[in-house]
């Protein structure tokens, strides 16, 4: 294992992020992205391994622990948040990446290898839907749509107090306890999360993401129309996509996996029923080994 430090890292974007990285700047970067409700930390088991023969570089995400939390939903807009990830390799000197992202972390991912296929080698996604499958989901398949339901929650502006009623630690429990055995998460991980979600402003940060976004979720049996982006034609993906899933997330369900293969022209897909939605660090060893063969076997 090799250690990482953290740098606060200041952006052309108006934003500082705290920023992880480590390993040898002769090795091929790659960069990660976390999701809600996390942080670099998200990775806190794959990274070290992975800087052994890479550049690493671990961003906390505007918004989340310890980078700047802009006030405003529009600061969260998707584009805004690409602008961050380019901003960063450029800043650091990296030119071409492997880039991966966890649910939050891999809707930019996406967004990212479709804008900017010039800038990402290999696109690894953990958990998180393609940006058309997903929509067309939420449209189509109730199961999906039920599942998506926290989504409405999370947009409601109301969903701060709601927290504040009930206090961080049940919003701690229900958050993880309904995706994960909350004993894999050790003490000093909880504790981390309770203390960077307590910060000033950081739940209305997090919680902007949600709010920013232009997926359209319907309530369940309300009668909805495809949105028109989604009946157009989609660009493909033409760089090598590994696609990693734990088979036990409650929240995107299978149906996100079934037509990646139209959309992406070279797609490997590593999937586990040992894991849910957090595989990044409830699996931790599954995700490192496919990161290596993916490079490997595309290098």
């Amino acid at each position: 294992m090799t250690s990482l430090q953290a740098n606060r890292i200041a952006l052309p974007t108006g934003v500082t992020l705290n920023v992880q990285t480590g390993g040898t700047r002769d090795g091929e970067p790659i960069i990660l992205l976390h999701g809600f409700p996390e942080s670099h930390r998200t990775w806190r088991a794959v990274a070290p391994d992975l800087a052994r023969d890479h550049f690493v570089v671990a961003p906390d995400q505007r918004g989340f622990a310890g980078s700047d939390k802009p006030e405003g939903v529009d600061a969260y807009r998707t584009e805004t948040i690409l602008a961050d990830l380019i901003a960063l390799a450029d800043t650091l000197g990296v030119d071409r990446f492997t880039l991966v992202g966890h649910d939050w972390g891999g809707a930019i991912a996406w967004l990212a290898a479709l804008r900017h296929p010039d800038r990402i080698a290999r696109l690894v996604i953990a958990n998180s839907p393609h940006p058309l499958i997903f929509q067309k989901s939420l449209i189509e398949d109730a199961d999906q749509r039920a599942a998506s339901q926290y989504i409405r929650a999370f947009r409601d502006p109301g969903m701060e107090r709601a927290i504040a009623a009930m206090g961080i630690e049940t919003f701690y429990e229900k958050t993880f306890g309904a995706h994960t055995d909350l004993t894999r998460i050790p003490a000093e991980e909880r504790q981390a999360y309770l203390d960077q979600w307590s910060a000033p402003g950081a739940l209305t940060a997090m919680l902007n993401w949600y709010r920013a976004s232009e997926i359209v979720v319907p309530a369940i049996g309300e009668a909805a129309g495809a949105p028109a982006w989604t009946l157009a034609p989609f660009p493909h993906l033409t760089m090598p996509v590994l696609v990693i899933w734990g088979l036990r997330d409650k929240a995107l369900l299978p149906v996100q996996l079934e037509s990646l293969h139209e959309l992406v022209d070279d797609l490997a897909l590593a999937a586990t029923p040992d894991a849910g939605h957090f595989i990044p660090w409830e699996h931790p060893a599954f995700v490192i080994a496919a990161i290596r063969d993916f490079i490997a076997e595309t290098a």
